[in-house]
């Protein structure tokens, strides 16, 4: 039996135009990933990781490592003076031993300004030494975080971190 056209009825082999792919069962796996949580982790005490936490979002450990309700993924924060830097780089090299706690993932170093002004050399130079192994955003000195108000927008200098936190602009202008 043919068909008006005068071929075999059966099944057709040829599509004409993009075919789509077919949809995958509803779950877990298809829901779409929020923003990026980030846990802040002070390597030295008074580096900043309760303010950056609160202007910019995410998880304050303060001093420890995350725990298992925060995010795993960490952002070290450290103040840009010498001991500050050291700390950063002695925190690096646990994670580069792999003596981190599993399952943490070690996304960059979030470098506080500890004074207003440009880096001494000697400083700049360790700087540039944990920006050879990991980005790094760097937070400006900002005065009225000294005073405790963390109400303002965040520095325009780091607005590559914003991006990084997904929060952009979350504090009134």
């Amino acid at each position: 039996m043919r068909t008006t056209d005068g071929r075999l009825p059966g099944p057709e082999i040829w599509i004409r135009g993009p075919v789509s792919a077919p949809e995958p069962p509803p779950g877990p796996y298809t829901s779409p990933p929020g923003p990026r949580r980030f846990s802040w982790l002070g390597t030295h005490g008074g580096a900043g990781a309760s303010t950056l936490a609160a202007v910019y979002g995410g998880h304050d450990c303060g001093r420890d490592w995350p725990g298992a309700d925060a995010p795993p993924s960490v952002l070290l924060v450290g103040r840009t003076h010498a001991s500050g830097l050291e700390s950063v780089l002695r925190t690096l090299e646990v994670f580069r031993r792999g003596q981190a706690p599993a399952g943490l993932d070690l996304d960059a170093v979030v470098l506080v300004a500890d004074a207003p002004g440009r880096l001494p050399r000697q400083l700049a130079q360790r700087v540039r030494l944990i920006e050879s192994v990991i980005d790094v955003y760097r937070v400006p000195w900002v005065p009225d975080w000294r005073l405790g108000d963390l109400s303002g927008t965040p520095p325009r200098e780091t607005e590559p971190l914003v991006r990084l936190t997904s929060t952009a602009a979350r504090r009134p202008h």
